[in-house]
């Protein structure tokens, strides 16, 4: 049994991850802004993670074994957790995203398409910070996502109050109404409606992870002891066609693909270019992950049975 500390943990894999640590035996205390309570069992904390003050008193004389933190975006607010958590903590575990290699967001060694992106690509011991830029302001914060995560692995990477590591999910699917990005919704309600869905004509493929299998992931890599970062992605990368094409057979009709250039704006998960990572790490390491191919075709009929939204 460890003490586990999860920033945030209110929704979709955060909220599983909870409940799976919970069922494991661990003493958990989940730590929010206080808009949804954990469940039975489980301590709650109320503060708000980018008022330092605020936090530190909310955690009082507190030290956990493991912390995770689903809610890190900006090196601002991991600069806040390194202070705070330094004595208070061995092991700190961020989770961040495959957008961290996306090409169009920074200037990043060469991957040829084809060519699972491995860890090393996004080194965040050498990533350049920048505290003063306006990370708190939303929209500003929206535009630069991915360059947000990096800054924030860079900063925990370099702090030296307790081990560090990084898991960097591929896209989330799964969980119907929880899957609240609504970007496999995009695809079940278009074909379901018969509506267009645009692609790219030389889309490359990505990859993507259950929900439940990311929640597994973390709840695995809070109780390890590696460092650093570790991709996190079932196995089989696939295209936009092969995803249109999963949900046309789930919903028993074709889909209508309308094929847009290089650069120009297309439906989710259809790129024009390529970032879809390698997981060779994290088997290494003895994560055992699945197919997506096995299980996405549930994902997308649990989308399907999920009543649409108005627009999408």
């Amino acid at each position: 049994m460890q003490r586990i500390c999860v920033i945030g943990g209110s929704r979709y894999f955060g909220k599983l991850l909870v409940r799976r640590l919970s069922a494991a035996g661990h003493r958990v205390t989940v730590l929010n802004r206080g808009s949804t309570r954990p469940p039975s069992g489980v301590e709650h904390l109320v503060a708000d993670r980018d008022d330092e003050a605020a936090l530190t008193a909310a955690l009082g004389s507190r030290a956990f074994d493991v912390v995770v933190d689903q809610v890190c975006y900006t090196p601002v607010q991991a600069a806040v957790a390194a202070r705070v958590f330094a004595g208070r903590t061995r092991r700190y575990v961020m989770t961040s995203t495959i957008e961290v290699y996306d090409p169009a967001t920074a200037a990043l060694p060469y991957v040829p398409p084809g060519v699972p992106v491995p860890e090393e690509t996004v080194d965040p011991a050498g990533w350049q910070v920048a505290m003063d830029l306006p990370w708190r302001d939303a929209a500003y914060l929206e535009a630069h996502y991915a360059e947000g995560k990096r800054q924030a692995e860079a900063v925990l990477t370099r702090t030296g109050g307790f081990a560090y590591a990084s898991v960097r999910s591929a896209h989330v699917l799964g969980g119907g109404t929880r899957e609240f990005t609504g970007r496999l919704a995009h695809y079940t309600e278009r074909v379901a409606r018969g509506e267009e869905i645009t692609v790219h004509a030389k889309a490359l493929p990505t990859v993507f992870i259950h929900y439940e299998e990311l929640a597994d992931l973390l709840r695995w890599a809070a109780t390890s002891d590696f460092t650093g970062p570790l991709n996190a992605c079932s196995d089989g990368p696939l295209d936009v066609r092969e995803l249109a094409a999963i949900v046309a057979a789930q919903a028993g009709r074709e889909p209508a693909l309308r094929t847009v250039a290089a650069g120009e704006a297309a439906s989710p998960f259809s790129f024009d270019r390529h970032y879809a990572m390698s997981n060779a790490r994290a088997r290494a390491l003895g994560f055992a992950f699945s197919r997506t191919t096995d299980w996405l075709p549930g994902a997308v009929a649990e989308a399907l049975n999920t009543p649409p939204s108005p627009t999408t």
